[in-house]
């Protein structure tokens, strides 16, 4: 596909998710929004009003398509995702990307014969400061991560538990911020599934440790590295990213009496702040036109599952450590 072929985009499921796809699709240069199908079709219908667009049986949109963000229930991304494929559909798929890994990798095995990109919607990786933390991360000399995604209760059926709805995002920021797999993983929950807490362990040392809850009445996502020289703290919803570094200390005399006063300086490295959904789907589309490999990939989106899961299972059976890998 060249440059200044129009991309035609449609959206697979268009609750409350890929509602914010159609229009940031309607919203992107290059980009022709050719419709959207769900299995309500009065949603479909008001949705494709709403963004100037047609409301569009599945197999009709897939067949006008170059690509599609899929998001229905996970329940039901990979027959959504097989029929994206056998159209020669690039897809991008919301997360978690599948409930079943083994299912899931024979999707992404499928995809990559039929040279279809698939990309998963982790959409925290496209936030402004978490692209920053990214950008600094090599000179981080890091000895453990924790972070914290916490909300009242969400005023809707989600099918997923706590760590497949809220950790994993955390889970995949990680996995890019270390470029390791965690050895080990221990996990507890509480408040019938709605709140869970892990720790993951690191064959270099690192340890991280990840907090979700859907049942604190207050909007918490922040991320912490603790690295010898420096902590950074990153606010998701903010956008922004504070270094906080050590001074030498100073020595005052008062009265007399000498005393030792500590310092610490502050950085606040130049984020440059943007909606994380739109800057994922340029991502995906640009992927998509030079043919390379997605920021998210599969492969990516499943491991992001298979901790999740690990996460969701020894929290359910009380707090347990077993091997990750």
């Amino acid at each position: 596909m060249t440059d200044d072929e129009t991309v035609r985009a449609g959206v697979v499921g268009v609750g409350s998710m890929g509602r914010n796809h159609a229009r940031v699709y309607r919203e992107l240069a290059g980009v022709e929004l050719v419709g959207v199908a769900d299995r309500d079709a009065s949603v479909a219908g008001r949705v494709a009003t709403e963004y100037g667009t047609r409301a569009r049986a599945q197999d009709a949109l897939l067949a006008d398509v170059d690509v599609a963000t899929v998001a229905v229930p996970t329940s039901a991304h990979v027959p959504v995702v097989d029929a994206c494929i056998d159209a020669g559909v690039d897809v991008l798929v919301e997360k978690p990307f599948v409930a079943d890994v083994e299912r899931g990798r024979r999707l992404a095995d499928r995809a990559r014969a039929a040279g279809v990109t698939v990309q998963v919607g982790h959409v925290e990786r496209f936030n402004p400061a978490v692209r920053t933390l990214l950008d600094i991360a090599d000179d981080l000399d890091v000895i453990a991560v924790d972070a914290q995604r916490l909300g009242p209760p969400p005023g809707r059926d989600i099918e997923t538990d706590v760590a497949l709805d809220l950790m994993i995002h955390d889970i995949d920021v990680l996995r890019a911020l270390l470029d390791e797999e965690p050895s080990t993983v221990c996990a507890a929950g509480t408040a019938d599934g709605e709140y869970a807490s892990a720790t993951f362990g690191f064959d270099d040392g690192v340890v991280a440790s990840l907090t979700a809850s859907r049942v604190t009445q207050r909007k918490v996502r922040r991320l912490g590295v603790t690295a010898r020289d420096r902590r950074v703290c990153l606010d998701y919803i903010d956008q922004s990213v504070a270094v906080h570094r050590g001074a030498a200390p100073a020595y005052i005399e008062e009265d007399g009496d000498v005393r030792q006063r500590l310092e610490g300086v502050v950085e606040r490295p130049v984020v440059e702040n943007g909606e994380p959904l739109k800057a994922e789907l340029s991502s995906f589309v640009e992927a998509v036109r030079e043919g390379r490999d997605p920021v998210v990939t599969a492969e990516d989106g499943l491991r992001a599952v298979e901790l999740a899961q690990r996460v969701a299972g020894l929290a359910a059976d009380g707090a347990r450590t077993e091997v990750a890998r």
